[in-house]
């Protein structure tokens, strides 16, 4: 059964949970998963509370819930759960993540429309051509990065995309395409941030000699792999493992991180804080 989702945040103050709860009592509805957070640093509550009502329609539920959110001073978003997010996919050459992505997508893990993948190389085409989505291939050169950026803006704006997911997509975007898509690019790095960042991550991490390995995914900001985390993954290094087992398991930490996070941010499972997320987790 479809329910409704509300994701709330502000300054915390007495009151907060019994006036929600209230609210979903007036409108007929049943809460059946609710969460929250109190920031104590910063003194900011956070709350994700899912609940069934007869009348799903977001904009009425919005609009009646404006009081409460008045009064506590509260952002609020509001989505049905069968609501399906438009997505697109940009990868590169790499196709372990992209192709895990599409698998999870098929079998129904991942409740999006998938609609399209973008590329600055032609690898993926036949792989989209068979999962039925559109490919864009946009060459990247040094000189025709604002081009690029355009023509990018555009392709997603023509399947209406509301988050956008760089599975290995090996360019750095442009301040305009972050600016047209804020907190809604996700992007899996790979190496366990802070660490090993920039090239041949785990060359690096094995002359290092570490014992763990992992892959760190985050939303795109203008600073560089810096974005809010949404989820790490880690494996256990052994000491006989070399350059290329290390990369074997970090394809694995990737996927796996990278799925999770398009998944939670899918089910309104993540709210922004400054640089920092906050994830119910499922």
């Amino acid at each position: 059964m479809p329910t409704a989702v509300l994701l709330i945040s502000c300054r915390d103050q007495p009151g907060l949970v019994h006036a929600v709860a209230g609210f979903v009592l007036s409108q007929g509805g049943n809460i059946v998963h609710a969460e929250q957070h109190i920031d104590v640093e910063s003194g900011v509550f956070f709350q994700r509370v899912e609940f069934e009502t007869a009348d799903l329609d977001t904009a009425r539920i919005a609009e009646s819930f404006a009081p409460v959110a008045d009064r506590f001073a509260m952002s609020v978003q509001v989505r049905r759960s069968d609501e399906r997010m438009k997505v697109a996919v940009l990868a590169s050459q790499q196709p372990h993540c992209l192709t895990d992505l599409l698998a999870r997508w098929r079998s129904g893990e991942l409740p999006a429309d998938l609609l399209a993948v973008v590329s600055n190389h032609p690898d993926h085409a036949r792989l989209a051509e068979f999962h039925g989505l559109a490919y864009h291939h946009l060459p990247v050169a040094p000189d025709t990065s604002a081009e690029q950026d355009a023509a990018l803006l555009d392709a997603l704006a023509g399947h209406d995309v509301e988050l956008v997911v760089l599975a290995r997509y090996m360019q750095i975007l442009g301040q305009r395409v972050l600016d047209a898509y804020p907190a809604r690019i996700i992007n899996i790095h790979h190496s366990f941030l802070p660490a090993f960042v920039g090239a041949n991550p785990y060359r690096r991490a094995f002359e290092r000699g570490v014992k763990l390995i992992g892959a760190t995914c985050h939303y795109a900001t203008e600073d560089l792999d810096a974005g809010p985390i949404i989820e790490q993954e880690v494996a256990r290094v052994e000491h006989h493992h070399d350059p290329e087992d290390l990369m074997r398991l970090g394809r694995d930490c990737e996927r796996l991180a990278l799925a999770r996070s398009v998944r939670w941010h899918l089910d309104e499972r993540v709210l922004i804080h400054g640089n920092k997320s906050i994830v119910f987790r499922d």
